[in-house]
């Protein structure tokens, strides 16, 4: 890494999201990976699909090891400037379970719910007809 850190918005980092030009950010660090995409062992769609975003989080979840971070480091092309990187929102599942507010739509889940679970039998029931009618 050279001493001369050129510092680069999303927006420039966005727009090098191709196999023939793609930058990845990796803990507010930018990358040129396009020379590594087809010698990434997990292929380079995954590089691809991260191309031009931050890509810190599917980084880490992927488990990389020390030998990958070190690698990053040919790649590296300057930082990237993390106030115009949105920060991440956890998922948070919502508290309530979703509940059927349509009269209509609870009526129709008491004649399905019945109906899943007696079709099977009335199908099997009909084919033991036939097969005993048939001979």
């Amino acid at each position: 890494m050279g001493s001369d850190n050129k510092f680069f918005n999303l927006s420039e980092v966005s727009v090098h999201n191709n196999a023939k030009d793609c930058w990845v950010i990796i803990d507010a660090k930018v990358y040129d990976v396009t020379n590594f995409l087809a010698d990434h062992p997990g292929g380079d769609e995954i590089l691809l699909a991260a191309a031009g975003k931050d890509a810190s989080e599917e980084f880490e979840d992927a488990g990389h090891g020390s030998a990958a971070r070190l690698m990053l480091d040919e790649f590296y092309v300057g930082e990237a400037n993390s106030s115009t990187i949105p920060k991440a929102t956890p998922y948070k599942p919502s508290k309530q379970p979703k509940q059927i507010h349509n009269d209509e739509e609870k009526s129709s889940n008491l004649i399905i719910k019945p109906l899943k679970f007696l079709l099977p039998f009335a199908i099997l029931g009909l084919a033991f007809s036939i097969h005993f009618y048939i001979r």
